[in-house]
């Protein structure tokens, strides 16, 4: 007897009911042309202005591979959803990929909030989640260990820790303090901190929370300048990363380091704080590329987006097509009969290495791994390494 995926979840469904935990093996959006793939992203909230860039870039490496003749001589296609930077929304829009548009996978998901509202839907139907845009730890909480998701973002908490186990000692920092936001984020970055502090024998100074939206770091500054800490870790993002640094020097605070944990590294908070972020540290979790590119590799994928967009790809684009192509070699290690659990096998069995990467990469435990990081500072409205990657 055939079923399409609607009668499959509900049989699904009615076996968990039963205290089955079963799924049959399924082949959802795979037809003998084509392979239909999907995503939600923040198209008119508050990261709307970002999006363009990932799902340029993420389009550029599959219409590639399409041109290059598919995976296996299929045709991939890829369904974008808003989201709308909301949790609801995103639930709404995976329920639409997954029962109406019968996705296989979804592929580039952007937003913490919005993945960990959809996460459970989306592995629980058996639906491959490859590369969500979030914290990667939080999501294979949430999944239970679900062997249909693939995480690629770094771990905030292990750089975080590795980080400050390289920097205190090499700047002689006694006092630590730690701005964070409130939430699953800032718990991340504490679960960083603590133990590497606990590891050289320290205890955090003072710390200060901050909600998700707070556009004033007045009291937060002004706390940890009152605890005489000569080390701020800064669990921020962009617009907090920038607003932290603004108070600082806004109080002429040249005797202490600021060091962003990895969302904070970013060339948008380089060029937007201008003189305000001269000379804050962040912590790099792959490699950023101008135009003046001596890499080829970098290169051609610049000139590539540049010609099918008419402007010039930013980090997120980079990282978009990075995942991009992963997700597409894992596909092709899958071999012709495509299913969930081909995939799940030929993701595990590839490694990844490209211009936005430290070193070849491999997945453990669904992870990327190994999670190679960089200290940089901003010089000149530039990132400039201060590290080897370690």
């Amino acid at each position: 007897m055939n079923m399409n995926r609607r009668q499959m979840l509900a049989s699904s469904a009615a076996a968990l009911a039963l205290g089955g935990s079963l799924r049959p093996a399924r082949a959802a959006g795979v037809h003998a042309d084509e392979i239909v793939i999907g995503a939600h992203l923040d198209l008119s909230g508050p990261a709307a202005a970002g999006m363009p860039a990932l799902r340029n870039a993420t389009e550029l490496a599959i219409a590639q591979a399409n041109a290059a003749g598919g995976i296996h001589g299929r045709q991939v296609r890829w369904i974008v959803e808003d989201n709308g930077g909301q949790p609801q929304l995103a639930v709404r829009a995976v329920q639409k990929l997954i029962r109406s548009d019968e996705v296989f996978a979804l592929l580039n998901s952007f937003g913490s909030g919005t993945n960990a509202a959809t996460m459970g839907l989306t592995t629980g139907s058996g639906t491959i989640a490859f590369a969500p845009w979030a914290a990667s730890a939080v999501m294979h909480q949430i999944a239970g260990g679900d062997p249909h998701l693939f995480t690629t973002v770094q771990n905030y908490n292990t750089t975080t820790q590795r980080a400050l186990e390289r920097v205190i000692p090499e700047w002689g920092s006694q006092r630590v303090g730690v701005i964070y936001q409130e939430g699953p984020f800032g718990d991340l970055i504490r679960a960083g901190v603590n133990p590497a502090l606990e590891s050289l024998g320290m205890t955090v100074t003072e710390e200060a929370a901050y909600r998700p939206g707070d556009i004033d770091f007045s009291s937060q500054v002004a706390r940890l300048r009152a605890a005489d800490v000569d080390l701020i870790v800064a669990g921020t993002i962009i617009r907090e990363t920038v607003g932290v640094m603004s108070e600082v020097k806004k109080l002429g605070w040249d005797d202490v380091n600021v060091l962003t944990a990895i969302p904070g590294r970013s060339t948008i908070v380089a060029r937007l704080g201008g003189e305000d972020v001269e000379g804050l540290y962040g912590i790099g979790g792959w490699r950023l590329h101008g135009e003046d590119t001596t890499d080829e590799e970098a290169q051609a994928f610049i000139t590539a987006y540049r010609e099918a967009y008419d402007s010039v790809p930013d980090e997120n684009a980079a990282n978009a097509y990075s995942y991009a192509n992963w997700f597409l070699n894992s596909l092709r290690a899958a071999g012709e009969d495509l299913n969930a659990e081909s995939f799940i096998e030929g993701a595990n069995a590839t490694t990844h290495s490209d211009f936005m990467t430290y070193g070849e990469q491999h997945f453990e435990n669904n992870h990327a791994m190994p999670e190679m990081i960089s200290i940089d500072r901003v010089e000149g409205g530039n990132w400039v390494p201060q590290t080897e990657p370690f």
